[in-house]
């Protein structure tokens, strides 16, 4: 049984005021909290979430709600409608950081000045693709100038093409940050550094999470 928009509102609600104070809130704080004036409202969206196995209620006590954890495939939705929120949010954020582009420059020469101010965003780099952002820890891939403490976009593929920098999950434990190529039955990772060895593992070993399409630093 899926949750409704609402109901998912209520128990992330009730669940924020249970961690926040170690108690329940009663119908009334609900009501107040989720700008219902019914509280025949907030006892049908308890009764569902009830149903649903995500609270519980003890008759013989004031401020009765437990908060239950998900299960099964409602947890999975939950988790799912989380990560597109998550998504949604990071996508919004990234387009409302536009910062002034006012030149451009060449190292030994003077700036060139733009007559009509420009902007530059984060959605200029990532457009509408599915893009994520990792840490990187680590110099293997310090000849490409990625270095530690670096921030990487990556979006979110599947599949990869000889030559680019991905996010490789291997044998599912180890995720890295190399060059990708593709060399019969075999991948051979590819770190950018001259002391470390490429990594080497059967294709079906081989899971690729993303492809790096911008690098962000801070000084």
């Amino acid at each position: 049984m899926a949750l409704t928009k609402r109901q998912r509102q209520v128990y992330d609600y009730i669940a924020g005021f249970v961690q926040k104070n170690g108690y329940s809130p009663s119908f009334e704080e609900i009501g107040e909290g989720m700008g219902l004036s019914s509280l025949a409202t907030v006892h049908k969206h308890i009764s569902n979430l009830e149903k649903k196995g995500l609270l519980r209620r003890d008759y013989n006590r004031s401020r009765s709600l437990d908060v239950l954890p998900p299960r099964g495939k409602l947890k999975q939705a939950m988790q799912a409608a989380a990560s597109v929120a998550n998504l949604s949010a990071a996508k919004a954020a990234a387009a409302s950081l536009a910062l002034p582009l006012v030149g451009r420059i060449a190292a030994g020469r003077p700036v060139e000045t733009l007559e009509n101010q420009e902007t530059i965003s984060l959605h200029d780099v990532t457009r509408s693709r599915d893009v994520f952002v990792l840490e990187v820890r680590g110099d293997s891939m310090q000849e490409e100038h990625i270095v530690d403490g670096d921030y990487v976009l990556v979006e979110k593929i599947k599949t990869a093409r000889n030559g680019e920098i991905v996010v490789a999950l291997v044998h599912n434990n180890e995720t890295t940050l190399k060059r990708f190529y593709r060399e019969g039955n075999r991948v051979r990772l590819q770190p950018a550094n001259a002391q470390m060895q490429p990594i080497m593992v059967p294709a079906d070993a081989v899971q690729i999470q993303g492809r790096v399409v911008g690098v962000l630093r801070k000084y």
